[in-house]
């Protein structure tokens, strides 16, 4: 191995002890939706938003307050409903009469962990709102522009978009959660797990295992890990057969039923995402594999399919699969 990367991997495995402890602490509360978990600890390696699709019940809310408290920084929840405004999320001008004068009050969305909660059950507006923070981690209030606390991530989830009541997220916010995790019901032992705590009525808690300026230094670490050329390629080869899957033998049966594939921002989170899973592996280095494993959340939300697509049912993961087993591994 070269000595650099042996360097790095003892270095994440030293900065790295703490991701251990936070999902260790996380699961005395939370059974089973390890997948969910691990998506949430990437979206804090990487300041990469993550959303969160499933069901009511399936402790979505539940697994982001759990991992917040198992991390010590501030923490805000916003119930999204159809009669929220922008102002109450962002902040507004308010009036001091005795000095004449506005001031700035500010929003639930100055925090460290924001959760959205039922993101789609707001209005557009309300949903834009969130657009300059996650975009640039700002927000504009009046004519003054703050700047946000890192670290910084929004956790939203959402509800199926069948369900009544829901409105969907416009494309250009969908491409901004790095990771669109599917959250599905737990297996027969992870429920009986879950019916013997909640039976049980011990009240469990959640110690800190971490704090802002751990998870900013493994930032720092996980932007460093190694990546070699052939697994950069091998990224570019996955977008870029979303793009033009005729390019592919394999691909050409989708050929006219891709109406956009996946953005340049979808590139830099398969690599983002693909480093913080080798840190949470304990590795300096990135393999085919750390792509493969986060591919499927991080593009299931950036391909837009044709309508000859919804006639013959094909549906983005159906295609992300495909595109997965038609571009080779280095």
């Amino acid at each position: 191995m070269n000595p650099e990367v042996a360097r790095l991997t003892e270095l994440v495995k030293q900065e790295g002890a703490f991701v251990a402890r936070v999902q260790e602490e996380v699961s005395k509360i939370v059974v089973g939706q390890k997948t969910m978990v691990e998506r949430i600890i990437m979206g804090l390696l990487t300041g990469g938003h993550v959303l969160l699709e499933g069901l009511p019940g399936l402790a979505k809310t539940l697994t982001v307050k759990s991992i917040a408290d198992a991390i010590d920084v501030k923490f805000q929840r916003v119930q999204f409903t159809p009669d929220l405004l922008p102002s109450d999320l962002t902040g507004t001008m308010i009036y001091n009469q005795k000095t004449g004068e506005f001031s700035a009050k500010k929003g639930p969305v100055f925090t460290n962990i924001l959760l959205a909660d039922e993101i789609n059950r707001a209005p557009a507006k309300v949903q834009a709102a969130l657009l300059e923070s996650m975009g640039e981690k700002q927000v504009t209030i009046g004519d003054v522009t703050y700047k946000l606390e890192e670290p910084f991530l929004v956790l939203a989830t959402q509800n199926p978009i069948e369900q009544e009541g829901t409105y969907p997220l416009p494309e250009a916010q969908m491409d901004r959660f790095m990771f669109k995790v599917i959250v599905g019901y737990p297996n027969r032992f992870e429920e009986m797990k879950v019916l013997e705590k909640q039976a049980g009525g011990e009240k469990l808690t959640i110690t800190p295992a971490a704090n802002g300026a751990q998870i900013l230094k493994a930032r720092a670490i996980c932007n460093a890990i190694f990546m070699d050329q052939k697994v950069k390629e091998y990224i570019l080869d996955i977008v870029f057969a979303t793009r033009d899957p005729k390019s592919r033998k394999e691909l050409t049966e989708l050929e006219g039923l891709i109406a956009i594939g996946a953005s340049p921002r979808a590139t830099i989170s398969l690599a983002r995402a693909a480093k913080a899973k080798a840190f949470i592996e304990g590795r300096g280095f990135v393999t085919p594999d750390d792509v493969k494993s986060v591919a499927m959340d991080i593009l299931r939300h950036r391909i837009t399919l044709s309508f000859e697509a919804e006639a013959e049912e094909l549906t983005a993961p159906a295609v992300v699969r495909k595109v997965l087993a038609a571009v080779p591994a280095p």
